[in-house]
């Protein structure tokens, strides 16, 4: 339990109360505020970081329940605290949740990459992801035509509605089929998904491409730079190239966590949302090699 926590909110010091309390439908965390919060209009993700809170607002006080799933929390490769089904203690670490869809727990894993910039991974579903609704981003990993596909691709299509295919059809071709080289990166509106933007990149197709390596770098780093030239703070990336484009997870996974160290800067947070545990373990590995010591 964490009580009379004094948190920074936008500038505002106040004091939030929580409580962890166990119900017949689960676990819920109260939260409690005289401050006025800026709250997104689709509230899916619960945050503890620079005091950002994804949840209903009612009246002048912030007065809420969600359910939350149990999870783990690891810093800089330590495991700092857990919820469990009991009513266990949290730390006041950040902490974030995103269903996967599955019964399973989701675990987090966050490094600071500079004083203002954190990067975090975890498990789940990225077209659930947000922030704030207003200056996040979920990145797709699109093809050159950029009108949907399988894997992350379709899902975010479908998530967002047949609007995103309207603008995505919008951005004029480079040449005769190709709207987004590989490497590049274009912006469109998020429509229906949860996240305010997408930044769709296509990554290399692993045994094809002459230099994979150069080419998902600059897939990541492109998507930064359309990110902070588009005022985003937050951003969130999938694998690239880790489904059909084959790519091996465990060497995408040190390009991607490479470049994003080093592209952040102007960014408050970058998130990594994998779906499955094979991919998930190669990016909590290559993150804690690289930058446990950092």
């Amino acid at each position: 339990m964490i009580s009379s926590s004094s948190v920074a909110l936008s500038s505002i010091t106040a004091t939030i109360s929580m409580r962890l309390a166990s119900s017949t439908s689960g676990l819920f965390l109260r939260l409690f505020s005289s401050s006025s919060l800026t709250i997104p209009r689709n509230p899916r993700y619960l945050q503890f970081h620079q005091a950002r809170w994804n949840l209903p607002h009612r009246g002048p006080f912030f007065v809420a329940q969600i359910p939350i799933r149990p999870f783990r929390v690891i810093l800089n490769g330590m495991e700092q605290s857990s919820v469990v089904a009991n009513g266990g203690g949290l730390s006041s670490a950040r902490v974030s949740t995103l269903s996967n869809g599955g019964d399973n727990s989701s675990e987090l894993v966050s490094f600071q990459l500079s004083p203002t910039c954190s990067l975090e991974i975890q498990k789940g579903d990225i077209t659930q992801w947000s922030i704030d609704g207003a200056s996040d981003a979920i990145v797709n990993p699109a093809n050159q035509l950029m009108l949907g596909g399988g894997g992350a691709d379709g899902a975010i299509h479908r998530a967002a509605g047949p609007e995103l295919r309207d603008a995505c059809y919008q951005v004029p071709e480079v040449r005769p089929g190709v709207r987004c080289p590989t490497g590049e990166a274009r912006i469109t509106p998020g429509f229906r998904l949860p996240a305010s933007h997408v930044i769709h990149t296509v990554g290399p197709i692993y045994d094809v491409d002459g230099n994979p390596e150069a080419s998902l770098a600059n897939a990541y780093r492109n998507s930064l730079r359309v990110a902070k030239e588009n005022n985003i703070q937050y951003i969130a990336f999938p694998a690239i190239s880790c489904g059909v484009f084959r790519y091996p997870s465990d060497e995408a996974a040190f390009v991607a966590i490479s470049t994003v160290r080093e592209c952040a800067d102007g960014l408050k947070d970058v998130h990594f949302v994998l779906f499955s545990d094979e991919i998930y373990n190669a990016w909590s590995k290559a993150a804690r090699e690289l930058l446990s010591n950092s």
